[in-house]
């Protein structure tokens, strides 16, 4: 009876560990990109765990089947790639990630201008601007923001004065009017942020308390280009800048408490 007890016992831990394989893998992958493939992050968003790839642009990160991995460079686009069953049962990953190309549209100067401004202005075609209603593409239809004019241009001549611009940059309503503009930008981002990583990513991988990640993030904007990167999907500049700034801040924090 105890023999049989302890091969059910047995058999369960194999089962168990079998089931335990089976949720998640240490799934091995390799960029297939001819240069520029060492140190290409790649996040396991779904885990919010991350590494980065070697001199020979290969990788290892745990992977469960339908994770979301990211991949990103300054050479290369961002890359999404969703775990399949494929990928779960060899444990491997080939990824080919597109270059990041800033092409200039063609320019095609016409007609031939040859010196005489009036006689050049005559020979320019106007075209009919094109209203975006009237090709259904969505415009902006609202009430415009409000334009912070330079004090230069306020001042003008001697004997052209904008009184108005004067009395906005000397009471400071232009000043505070920046200030609120520059805010509202950063929380749109950190709002961004923290919808893309989540709050637990920030506890788990940072040890960040939940009340404080918030004003981490705005230190961070503060004090690095991870609004800048975040924006131009720069995600492991951005992570670097977490990890960097996750030690100052939480020294600064704990002084601060003491």
């Amino acid at each position: 009876m105890n023999a049989l007890k302890t091969n059910y016992l047995f058999l369960l831990l194999v089962l168990t560990a079998i089931v335990g394989r089976a949720q998640h893998i240490e799934l091995e992958g390799k960029l297939l990109n001819n240069s520029d493939i060492e140190g290409v992050h790649v996040l396991n968003k779904s885990k919010r765990i991350n590494t980065i790839t070697d001199q020979d642009g290969r990788f290892e990160i745990r992977v469960s089947l339908a994770d979301t991995l990211y991949f990103s460079s300054v050479r290369y686009q961002l890359k999404e790639l969703v775990v399949d069953a494929q990928m779960m049962q060899s444990g491997y990953a080939a990824v080919v990630l597109d270059d990041r190309v800033t092409e200039l549209d063609e320019v095609f100067i016409k007609p031939a201008l040859s010196g005489n401004l009036q006689q050049d202005a005559q020979d320019i075609e106007v075209e009919t601007p094109i209203n975006f209603n009237d090709v259904g593409i969505p415009g902006f239809i609202g009430e415009p923001e409000e334009k912070i004019v330079p004090i230069i241009t306020g001042i003008g001549t001697i004997t052209t004065v904008d009184l108005e611009v004067l009395y906005k940059h000397m009471s400071g309503y232009y000043k505070k009017l920046r200030i609120k503009r520059k805010w509202e930008h950063q929380n749109q981002v950190v709002s961004q942020i923290l919808a893309l990583y989540s709050a637990e990513f920030f506890k788990e991988s940072y040890g960040l308390p939940q009340e404080r990640i918030y004003d981490f993030l705005l230190f961070c904007i503060e004090t690095t280009s991870v609004q800048r990167d975040f924006e131009v999907e720069q995600y492991g500049l951005v992570l670097n800048h977490f990890e960097e700034r996750s030690g100052i801040y939480l020294e600064r924090l704990e002084e601060s408490e003491d």
